[in-house]
């Protein structure tokens, strides 16, 4: 089912516990993606020798569920392989946390996913390599994360499979589409009264066609294409979780809903807030490196030791471990049983992207032209990291709000 020809891992000692990844195996992974980022981010090739090396450690599944032979990691663990990853290149980390969001969905109390499917995706996780993402935006729907409902449809299907499903629409910004093997699709059925939901649909499905239109600024090896349903049948039980448009409110169902989906909210925004904060310090490591080297004939000394260069990197310093601080309390938390309201994670992504942004725009500064030179990495780090601005939830959203939140509980008080 695998869309990656990936070796399964040699001996059970292979995959990591729930709780420890060898810091030894991450440096590597880090350094051995960092080799070759430069070249992935030219051509946009899709990074499979990334990820048969991810596999071969066992981290693909790592935060799948156990029960089905997954590792169930901690928020703090997947965390760790996301920075490992990320400071090295940072596409194929994006396309490793949307299988991490997914995995652990699986595990969220309130999933409706079918047992065995929820166990035939981790096996093909653990076993094959087999990456999953939610495929949810469209070209006429814009996020769902702003309302409305999917142009995406799901019909039963009256041609002799029973209560099966045929899927037809269009949909953006598929992360990582050219190595996944599952796709979570955001449809709508065609009943009197729509509902909708996720379909699980295998990558390899007749008629879903990929539209290669991605050719983006930064995490360029991402493959984000288009991808295009066309009368794509699956058997009935794919339709994993469907429920009327209100049930999908982040305040519907009941306490244990409404904590998962805080829950799953926090681990989106420390994931993506440690790929981007990763980017930063690949950065920050590039510049310190250039300054110690970069020593001008006027100054007869390297940048490094000027006053005005070493303030600007305690800037950089002090902005980078403000989001360490951030981001390890948010996964303490977490692990701990204690997420904080989705509110709240908006303003982490929000607050831990811009720190990344500034620190990097820090090291343009002190770099000069070197910094944007095409052989030099700071301009491809820059590239990456301002993608951080677009993920869902977005600035404006973020602070709206928060904005609402603390004026409501003003007025109440009052």
């Amino acid at each position: 089912m695998s869309a990656l020809p990936l070796r399964r891992p040699t001996a059970a000692s292979e995959h990591p516990s729930p709780t420890t990844v060898d810091a030894s195996v991450l440096a590597r992974l880090t350094a051995q993606f960092a080799a070759t980022a430069a070249d992935y981010d030219l051509s946009g090739a899709f990074p499979r020798e990334n990820f048969a090396a991810l596999q071969a450690h066992g981290l693909i599944g790592l935060v799948a569920p156990t029960e089905h032979g997954g590792g169930s990691a901690t928020l703090a663990t997947a965390r760790r392989v996301i920075s490992a990853v990320a400071r090295g290149e940072p596409a194929t980390a994006l396309i490793l946390t949307m299988t991490y969001l997914q995995h652990h969905a699986l595990t969220r109390p309130d999933s409706r996913w079918p047992a065995h499917l929820r166990e035939r995706v981790t096996r093909d996780a653990v076993e094959n390599g087999a990456l999953i993402n939610a495929l949810r935006v469209e070209p006429a729907l814009g996020s769902p994360a702003r309302g409305g409902l999917p142009g995406t449809v799901a019909r039963r299907d009256s041609e002799g499979k029973g209560d099966a499903w045929k899927i037809d629409g269009h949909k953006l910004y598929t992360t990582g589409i050219e190595g996944l093997g599952w796709l979570a699709v955001w449809a709508r059925t065609d009943e009197a009264e729509p509902r909708t939901g996720v379909f699980l649909v295998p990558r390899n499905a007749p008629g879903v066609r990929v539209i290669a239109s991605w050719d983006h600024l930064g995490l360029r090896a991402s493959g984000s294409h288009e991808v295009v349903f066309e009368n794509v049948a699956i058997d009935a039980d794919h339709a994993v979780d469907l429920r009327a448009p209100a049930d999908w409110a982040p305040d519907a169902g009941s306490q244990t809903d409404i904590d998962a989906h805080a829950t799953q909210q926090a681990w989106m925004a420390v994931l993506l807030g440690s790929l981007y904060d990763a980017v930063a310090h690949a950065a920050r490591d590039w510049l310190v490196g250039f300054l110690n080297r970069r020593a001008p004939g006027s100054l007869g000394a390297p940048l490094a030791t000027l006053p005005r260069v070493q303030e600007h990197v305690g800037e950089i310093e002090a902005l980078l471990r403000t989001n360490r601080v951030l981001l390890d309390d948010a996964a303490a938390a977490v692990d701990g049983g204690h997420a904080q309201p989705a509110a709240d994670s908006g303003l982490l992504k929000y607050t831990v992207t811009g720190n990344a942004i500034r620190a990097v725009e820090l090291a343009l500064q002190l770099s000069g032209n070197h910094g944007l030179t095409r052989q030099n990495p700071l301009e491809r780090h820059y590239r990456d990291v301002l993608c951080s601005r677009i993920h869902t939830p977005q600035n404006d959203a973020i602070l709206v709000a928060a904005g609402r939140r603390a004026l409501l509980a003003s007025g109440a008080a009052a």
